[in-house]
């Protein structure tokens, strides 16, 4: 068993991949700065260490004090919308922090990085469904910094040696997803809303097509990779195959939260329309696994949502540029 080194680890996914890894028989060590993620979202059988990957003193601290095997790294802020009016910030957060701990996975001879992407990365392709081969023209900061520590990451390979496998995970949602969040993750965001007895809101006519991926159908892939030598130094789609509209998942979360659709549309925004991918070599590499239907595990969150209540939802401290952002963010 190694010692394995998760950060995001009190975040949404990042939880669930600690949750695996520590089941697994793994030593882990959950790295968050607390700021999307809950310190109770953390396995008891993990270690949680509070703190941020963009602190490149602590990054180095940790690694000297740990001597990881592996690394799962998944802290971000992931909301891609809001990543065009928070340009600096995506980029020291997604960009430079990535590079903290791609430096000190080199200097410590970490065997395997593992790094938590998207398909953002994608950006408005004209090829559906995406495949790992569709060449990547990322429309977004969020997306573009995804890109850039993949290519990072294959740069690293080359001239140091670091084995490194790439996820590209979308729209998941889940149990232990912070629904207070108003700027990502539209599942949280229609629960939270329908909670607090407000309509869902959709932008633009609620037509843009998604792949709606429970989160206990990716997180044991994940966990599954690093022993399994043979995926390493791969990129793959992981997530559900069957897209829906945004006005069709709305419909199946009233259903799931037991309310009738109160829905209302608001400004379209600069948004890819249709974005869902291809699963054929995740599947390849892992074998076929049985899938949640969406219905399936809109019920599970949704049971978990009721028991944990609704979270208020703060606006971003630090928006950088005004011009264009959505007047929905505003209220």
């Amino acid at each position: 068993m190694g010692k394995i080194l998760v950060t995001g680890g009190a975040g949404f996914i990042g939880s669930h991949v600690v949750e695996e890894l520590v089941q697994r028989g793994h030593d882990v060590v959950a790295l968050d700065d607390l700021s999307g993620g809950f310190a109770d979202n953390v396995s008891p059988q993990a270690r949680l260490v509070v703190g941020s990957i963009t602190d490149a003193g602590l990054v180095q601290q940790l690694f000297e004090a740990e001597r990881f095997d592996y690394v799962y790294h998944l802290a971000a802020y992931a909301a891609e919308g809001l990543s065009h009016f928070i340009r600096r910030f995506n980029y020291e957060n997604n960009l430079i922090g990535s590079m903290n701990l791609i430096n000190a996975a080199v200097n410590y001879d970490v065997k395997c990085f593992v790094f938590t992407s998207s398909i953002a990365v994608y950006g408005p392709s004209p090829e559906l469904p995406m495949r790992e081969e569709t060449p990547p023209h990322p429309e977004d900061p969020y997306g573009i910094a995804k890109l850039a520590v993949e290519q990072d990451l294959a740069a690293c390979r080359g001239m140091f040696g670091l084995n490194y496998v790439i996820f590209r995970p979308h729209n998941v949602y889940g149990e232990r997803q912070n629904i207070g969040d108003r700027y990502r993750n539209v599942v949280g965001i229609f629960m939270n809303q329908i909670l607090q007895g407000k309509p869902m809101t959709i932008f633009g006519d609620g037509l843009q097509t998604r792949a709606f991926s429970y989160i206990r159908d990716i997180t044991p892939i994940m966990a599954d990779v690093i022993d399994m030598p043979q995926a390493w130094n791969e990129v793959f789609n992981v997530g559900a195959d069957q897209p829906y509209t945004v006005r069709e998942l709305a419909e199946r979360v009233a259903q799931a939260m037991g309310v009738i659709p109160n829905i209302r549309h608001v400004a379209a925004r600069n948004e890819v329309v249709h974005a869902y991918s291809s699963h054929k070599k995740v599947q390849q590499f892992f074998g076929e696994r049985p899938l949640h239907t969406l219905d399936e595990g809109l019920a599970a969150m949704a049971a978990w949502v009721k028991q944990h209540g609704a979270r208020s939802s703060q606006k971003f401290k630090g928006i950088e540029i005004t011009r264009n952002l959505p007047a929905v963010w505003l209220e």
